[in-house]
């Protein structure tokens, strides 16, 4: 019995290098791509990414944003009533304090490279940069948390356009 993958055929490849792929060598634009299927290498889009948010795919349930910490900034103080967010650091290291008031944030960790922070609905919450480089991180949030396309370049942009959606 056939199955869907039997017509597959990859690539060829002559020294490591595919054959007649449109797409070697060329990294995408980092921008939004949803709602339509996407792939990437998450960790190198992540790493490139130096705006502060990138939307890099939005869904009708679910959004994942790149950003970009500088040394001794943060986030900023938020919470999100109605969506979960999942965090995964890529390179940096912070802390992470949650809590369920925004004056007793009793929850505290340090974080690093490929740690991951699931953030319940209903947490204040903040990362602050606690290193030598920025933290580069992508986030998950479902339902999405941000217009379609967002791109804010600095916290200050961030501050500036929460507002509007």
């Amino acid at each position: 019995m056939k199955n869907m993958y039997d017509n597959y055929r990859p690539c060829p490849y002559w020294d490591n290098k595919p054959i007649n792929c449109p797409y070697w060598g060329q990294f995408p634009k980092l921008k939004d791509y949803g709602p339509e299927p996407f792939v990437i290498n998450i960790e190198e889009a992540t790493k490139r990414n130096n705006y502060f948010r990138t939307a890099l795919w939005t869904g009708e349930h679910l959004q994942l944003t790149l950003m970009s910490i500088n040394v001794g900034e943060d986030i900023g103080l938020e919470m999100h009533h109605d969506l979960d967010q999942f965090i995964r650091i890529e390179q940096g290291q912070g802390i992470v304090l949650m809590g369920d008031r925004k004056d007793c944030l009793n929850f505290q960790r340090k974080v690093y490279d490929d740690y991951v922070i699931f953030i319940p609905a209903g947490k204040w919450h903040n990362l602050i940069n606690t290193g030598c480089v920025p933290i580069k991180l992508y986030s998950i949030y479902a339902p999405p948390a941000h217009p379609h396309g967002t791109v804010h370049r600095t916290k200050e942009d961030a501050e500036r356009y929460s507002g509007y959606w």
